[in-house]
């Protein structure tokens, strides 16, 4: 059974409420509904909430024109905060896995673990800076547009063969089309700013990775990025791809990413926590 409203996000309940609690986190182009596939797949156990980051889903936008990660992190420690929500394991997806990996990075202690699906590595510009073109267009894109078209012109990207999918492919569509353009372009800067590479450098929490094999939006070139960056800090990262899935990976294959979850979470989180004088060996 789910709830919603309140807190700016969806919390699926009827379990047992066994700490820590999974968060997912989306992407620059979703918010927590897109996670209501997922949840009732993953067996009855711990918490499972998804947020609606800010400026998504109704929520307040942040205050500042040009957000940094860490201003997204401390977003989600009151939204967390709100929900008597001490300790989690994090599962971001996307533009989900900058905010994730810096929430980590500033709260060590309230995360148990970090899964980190269709990683986007961010083009790490000074606030203020020029927007590379790429990520410049999906704001003029978007206010040329408007959202309900904008959304029908990049969905199909984010499907594996979306000619055979278009159920699917509507499905991203009415969500993207959901997007706040205001809110939108604050997590486009994000995104310029962002630098998920330096984040997972400074990341002590056990960290793994989920991709969509036929991902052409975040490819896996992303993911080995982050890998390499998380190496450094002594830990050897699990990575799971999943076969005929695209960037939205846990709506085109929900049962493969609840499955793929299973085998990185353990029962409990503290078990893979890495020790005083060692990384997380996995």
């Amino acid at each position: 059974m789910e709830r919603q409203g309140r807190k700016a996000g969806i919390e699926w309940i009827g379990r047992d409420g066994r700490d820590p609690a999974i968060v997912f986190l989306h992407g620059i182009g979703s918010n927590a509904a897109s996670f209501r596939d997922l949840m009732p797949r993953i067996p009855e156990g711990p918490r499972l909430i998804a947020w609606n980051a800010p400026g998504y889903g109704g929520s307040e936008r942040l205050a500042v024109d040009w957000p940094t990660d860490r201003d997204y992190a401390d977003a989600l420690a009151r939204f967390l905060d709100a929900l008597d929500c001490d300790r989690v394991i994090i599962v971001g997806h996307s533009l989900g896995t900058l905010m994730g990996s810096a929430f980590a990075r500033a709260y060590p202690d309230r995360v148990g673990q970090l899964i980190l699906a269709a990683s986007a590595c961010g083009y790490a510009v000074a606030p203020g800076d020029d927007l590379p073109p790429k990520v410049a267009a999906r704001i003029t894109d978007l206010r040329a547009l408007g959202p309900t078209e904008f959304a029908r012109t990049r969905a199909p990207r984010l499907i594996f063969d979306p000619e055979a999918n278009p159920a699917l492919v509507a499905r991203v569509e009415a969500g993207m089309a959901q997007v706040d353009p205001e809110g939108y372009a604050q997590a486009v800067r994000m995104l310029a700013g962002g630098d998920l590479e330096a984040n997972l450098r400074g990341v002590t929490v056990p960290c793994d990775f989920i991709l969509g094999a036929g991902d052409i939006v975040t490819p896996p070139d992303q993911t080995e990025r982050a890998m390499r960056a998380l190496a450094t800090t002594g830990q050897t990262p699990r990575r799971i791809d999943i076969a005929g899935a695209g960037h939205a990976v846990y709506l085109q294959k929900p049962q493969d990413f609840a499955q793929a979850l299973l085998r990185l979470i353990p029962s409990h989180a503290d078990a893979r926590m890495p020790s005083p004088t060692g990384g997380h060996h996995g």
